[in-house]
């Protein structure tokens, strides 16, 4: 064998890659496909309908239920709950669990607990304690019961007012013509000042804070956002890096090229995001799966 099971350990899967370690009192049932070099801490259960790839740590008091699947590089800290049905009741068991899929590189935190079938993007980092009831994006960290979109790894982020105030406006933010007096304030937006002509436009309203827009990227079309009423923050990843753009200024519009992958999240209540678009809608010009997205990037 290329791999070790300490002589407390349970090992009935042969499926195992080389370097990979079952510490005491973990138990592997025979149908677990486990790949090289990962690490199975003191007191893991791993059942059947699971794969595991290279270079995974699981940490003790860990159980990986038929339906979970973790790519290369994830990390699973202590006493992290996964689950695999979500009406579970004693002794019925459904036709065919959920499937749960945590993705290449992504770290989960001690004692979080992940609800049937979502996915966890590449990368992304779930905070200590939280609760996941919905699939989180790519390298996204999230926090919270719900959990919720706090930032984005290796993301500097930039806020339109600070840079409004200081003038310094620069793709892909741009300034809008903003009166103000005692009867209010006014913004303009001049077409023929924007690096394109838009064809329609949309407003984005009444979102929960915790809920998240966008997670997609478009062919063709390119946008232009601007924060009408209150505040939001807005992710561009053009697939080499991401940046973060937290829009509190009416005055202050952020360019989202095509071939430009965005997210909006941390809504404000009473937002009002309008969006300026190039193109009409067209179902197919959405690119809606990030691998997808940065495949097409690379080829480009």
């Amino acid at each position: 064998m290329g791999y070790f099971v300490h002589p407390q350990g349970i090992c009935e899967s042969t499926t195992i890659g080389d370097g990979t370690r079952v510490w005491a009192f973990a138990h592997v049932l025979p149908g677990a496909q486990i790949g090289k070099d990962v690490n199975i801490n003191d007191g893991v259960f791993v059942e059947n309908d699971v794969t595991i790839g290279d270079r995974v740590t699981l940490k003790s008091g860990v159980q990986i239920w038929d339906g979970v699947h973790l790519a290369d590089d994830v990390f699973v800290g202590p006493n992290v709950t996964f689950t695999n049905d979500p009406f579970p009741r004693s002794k019925q068991y459904p036709e065919a669990f959920a499937q749960t899929h945590i993705e290449q590189g992504a770290s989960i935190g001690g004692g979080a607990v992940i609800l049937p079938g979502v996915t966890v993007g590449r990368r992304a980092m779930i905070g200590a304690g939280s609760v996941v009831t919905k699939d989180v994006p790519p390298y996204a960290v999230v926090v919270g019961n719900p959990a919720r979109i706090v930032r984005y790894v290796d993301a500097e982020q930039t806020r339109g007012t600070q840079r409004a105030a200081a003038d310094t406006i620069t793709p892909p933010l741009y300034k809008l013509t903003t009166a103000s007096d005692i009867r209010g304030s006014l913004t303009a937006v001049e077409f023929d000042g924007l690096p394109f002509v838009p064809t329609r436009f949309f407003t984005v309203f009444d979102v929960p804070n915790r809920h998240v827009r966008g997670m997609h990227a478009h062919r063709q079309c390119q946008q232009l956002l601007v924060a009408l009423a209150g505040s939001v923050t807005c992710l561009v990843d053009d697939g080499h890096e991401r940046r973060t753009y937290v829009l509190d200024n009416p005055g202050v519009a952020l360019h989202m090229p095509a071939m430009t992958w965005g997210s909006q999240y941390e809504y404000e209540p009473g937002t009002l995001l309008g969006v300026f678009a190039s193109h009409p809608y067209d179902a197919g010009d959405y690119i809606r799966e990030y691998d997808e997205f940065v495949a097409l990037v690379a080829e480009r």
